[in-house]
């Protein structure tokens, strides 16, 4: 058979063991055909968020008790201080709006007592008044509604006087079984921007259960279980989402929508919420203290290669401004907003903007760290220290300078030695800081010691000379890599998440676990399992950890020639009984692989030539059974060089 046309381009490199050019029919009928290379990008974004969405939503300031007045008092005031210049422009009713769904033909009616601009003398009631006013000040609209047929605030805010009303079917507000008809009214019709979708329909109206019968509910069998990820029918889920998504595109012809999945990290939205949505929820809701934002926090902080451009991991909306983030408390609220900036998380305030001390508003106008947040790149933060006490994330930025956060997670003083290798700068070179909060500058080599008050996050802008100087670590731009399969056979919890106490039941739960199954997903200078890369005992600073049979796609639009990793089975895999083959695609064409690989097998270097290539894809497979422990692969040192 013909060789392929382009073959890899391998450099000797003396005593390493290399891969090898092959043909590329060797290869395919081995492989999975959704680990064979594709050869075009397939994280498509969703919608129009290329950058996190900012703006306010009325939920923690008012949960239902939301009306005309409060909201467009919000609107105002990101117009007069300055907040929709630096890009708040979203304003999102959350749960509250509704009265009812009409029953004779099904359109949702909007409650005119606290939304007066929507009556109509028809009785058909309309947001489009609403949805002008918000518009001519130049900002944006956002809805709320439910993946089911009730919402959340019928099960958890019963007591609220804004509750919808009528019989069983009029109260049921939700999407199911009206998708279009609703996505058409409130984007075609009322012209809306944005719309949040929660899953408390999936989940807390199970036929027969004491929440259903004390209020007339009509039972929906649940698709999600909070307690219990396996019960959960992923696949359900997604179907349903995904038909949301297909309506918001059909009704938004120049895809100029943002779409919020809501449904807390469940049914593994890790694996397939950036194909669906422009944001999907990692987490349960958050609540105003310490505990919570660490847990909100530490599901998305270690999925950096899941999000980018059009697709980004939300923590939830801030919180800043009231309990241990009020203006009582600023250390806490600029570490709370620090990291958000840091994790590309979008920026939602929720606050009653009308009375807003310029405490807090110093706190959400920092245009430093509103850049951080919505730079091009999309990049989020990766980790370059962690532990329970501490940690420094570490952000690179389109034009390839570094954000770099040091964060203190305990309420005692800590000292901390930020490293020039840690922000993958030379140690022997000067490293130029501006501290993003107080804006002093600083310099130091090699190392420096910052001393944290409790709960402080200190954040710098940095600049230096880069250890690549001529290229990236793949593992320096997440928002450039699509994780297309990341082996995962079984979703599992993250044990690592910080375990808060329920905000709601206290001490008579279990705790809260962690809902978001990212236990061994793809990570950025960390094994799927957060440990440090060592391949038969040879250690690697920077890589990308994933598990074998996956398929990881780097966007790299002809901008670089040369393609650089060292690759093998790492010592930390819970299988060492399985061989993985390594296996690089350009544009769609095998261009290396490397020859089977087993645990203890020293490393081997692929050098490969992707000048002029568009998207390079990474592919790692092994023989594994369904029932089989994961095996664990590096790709030690992956860079890209110009």
């Amino acid at each position: 058979m013909p060789l392929v046309a382009v073959m890899a381009f391998v450099t000797a490199t003396p005593g390493l063991a290399q891969a090898k050019p092959l043909r590329h029919s060797a290869v395919s009928s081995t492989l999975s055909p959704s680990l064979v290379g594709h050869g075009v990008w397939l994280g498509a974004p969703v919608g129009a968020a290329k950058t996190p969405p900012m703006g306010w939503n009325s939920w923690n300031a008012f949960r239902t008790e939301v009306d005309e007045d409060k909201v467009m008092g919000a609107a105002k005031a990101l117009v007069d201080e300055g907040l929709a210049k630096l890009g708040y422009v979203y304003v999102n009713l959350d749960d509250g709006w509704w009265r009812k769904r009409r029953l004779s033909d099904g359109r949702m009616i909007v409650r005119t007592s606290i939304f007066p601009s929507a009556a109509t003398p028809d009785g058909n009631t309309s947001f489009r008044p609403f949805t002008d006013r918000l518009h001519a000040m130049g900002l944006k609209a956002g809805i709320y509604t439910d993946i089911g047929r009730n919402a959340c605030s019928q099960a958890f805010d019963l007591h609220s006087p804004n509750l919808p009303e009528g019989s069983a079917a009029e109260r049921e507000v939700g999407l199911d079984g009206h998708v279009e008809q609703d996505i058409g009214l409130y984007f075609g019709e009322w012209g809306f921007d944005y719309i949040k979708v929660d899953a408390c329909g999936l989940a807390d109206y199970a036929p027969g259960s004491a929440l259903v019968k004390d209020n007339g509910y009509i039972g929906l069998k649940p698709e999600i279980y909070r307690d219990a990820i396996n019960r959960t029918d992923d696949a359900a889920v997604k179907k349903r989402y995904a038909r949301v998504a297909a309506a918001l595109k059909a009704a938004n012809p120049d895809q100029d929508y943002v779409f919020s999945i809501c449904d807390w990290g469940m049914a593994d939205v890790r694996s397939w919420g950036k194909d669906v949505g422009s944001m999907w929820r990692a987490s349960s809701d958050i609540t105003p203290n310490w505990s919570s934002m660490l847990h909100n926090y530490d599901a998305v902080t270690k999925r950096a290669l899941y999000a980018g451009p059009g697709h980004w991991n939300d923590p939830d909306i801030l919180y800043i401004g009231q309990g241990e983030f009020d203006a009582d408390h600023l250390t806490e609220a600029r570490t709370h907003f620090s990291l958000w900036a840091m994790m590309s998380a979008p920026l939602l305030i929720s606050y009653d903007l009308r009375a807003a001390p310029s405490s807090l508003l110093s706190i959400w106008s920092n245009a430093d760290l509103v850049k951080v947040d919505q730079d091009l790149a999309g990049n989020q933060a990766t980790i370059a220290y962690d532990s329970d006490d501490v940690q420094v994330l570490v952000k690179t930025m389109a034009d390839h300078n570094k954000t770099v956060a040091v964060f203190n997670r305990t309420a005692s003083p800590v000292t901390v030695a930020l490293l020039a290798s840690q922000l993958k700068l030379r140690d022997d070179a000067p490293v130029e800081l501006v501290d993003l909060w107080s804006k002093k500058k600083s310099q130091f080599k090699g190392q420096l010691s910052i001393t944290l008050a409790p709960h402080e996050t200190q954040v710098f802008s940095a600049s230096g000379e880069r250890e690549l100087a001529d290229g990236v670590y793949l593992s320096e731009i997440p928002g450039a890599i699509n994780v297309a399969d990341d082996g995962v056979k079984t979703p599992a919890p993250d044990p690592t998440i910080h375990r808060m106490i329920d905000p709601w039941a206290g001490t008579t739960s279990g705790s809260v676990h962690p809902q978001y199954a990212g236990w061994g997903g793809a990570q950025a200078d960390a094994t799927p399992y957060g440990q440090g890369f060592q391949i038969a005992g040879e250690a690697f600073r920077s890589g990308i950890g994933v598990l074998s049979n996956s398929l990881l796609q780097v966007k790299t639009d002809g901008a670089y020639r040369t393609l650089r990793a060292r690759v093998g089975v790492d010592d930390s895999t819970p299988n060492p009984g399985r061989a993985v083959t390594f296996y690089v695609y350009a544009d769609g064409k095998l261009i290396t692989q490397t020859p089977p690989m087993k645990f203890g097998d020293k490393a081997r270097e692929i050098t490969a030539d992707i000048r002029g290539r568009h998207v390079i894809e990474l592919v790692s497979s092994s023989a594994t059974a369904a029932n089989e422990q994961p095996v664990v692969v590096t790709w030690g040192s992956a860079q890209l060089l110009k």
